[in-house]
């Protein structure tokens, strides 16, 4: 097995971990709108406006440290940022196989869109949800009845 699949399966195990919550306790409320437009100044964003909730995540329009217009989700658990031009360390089969394992049926519509895996499937009870994924990890980051 070469190298970079190996990294693949690695990523793809700590995902599933994580989303699981085999990797350990997290946060379980969501962040309030002050703890995100916080968060998002904190992290050096400027001009944050048109704050939301949306698809079980926070979403803005600000302007970048560069001075660029930028739209960004955030994790609404754990704050963390996901500006629309970042890009994925995983492809649609890395992450159609960790929804598979992680107890999703038809997983269809898989695409990536404003930094993050977006995907439609039905969960372990039946009930038919969009899903928000990171980029990086597979980890499902925002999640709502479809």
């Amino acid at each position: 097995m070469n190298t970079t699949r190996r990294i693949h399966l690695s990523l793809l195990a700590l995902g599933l971990a994580a989303v699981t919550g085999v990797a350990g306790a997290q946060q379980t409320e969501a962040l309030t709108a002050p703890q995100v437009r916080a968060q998002l100044e904190a992290s050096g964003y400027t001009g944050i406006h048109d704050l939301e909730f949306e698809d079980g995540m926070w979403k803005a329009d600000a302007k970048s440290a560069d001075g660029n217009k930028v739209d960004v989700r955030l994790d609404p658990r754990t704050g963390r940022i996901f500006p629309e031009d970042r890009v994925s360390q995983l492809g649609e089969s890395d992450v159609r196989a960790q929804l598979s394992v992680a107890g999703y049926s038809n997983v269809h519509d898989v695409e990536f869109d404003d930094g993050l895996w977006k995907a439609e499937a039905r969960d372990r009870s039946g009930q038919d949800v969009e899903l928000r994924l990171d980029p990086d990890t597979g980890e499902i980051v925002g999640k709502k009845k479809d």
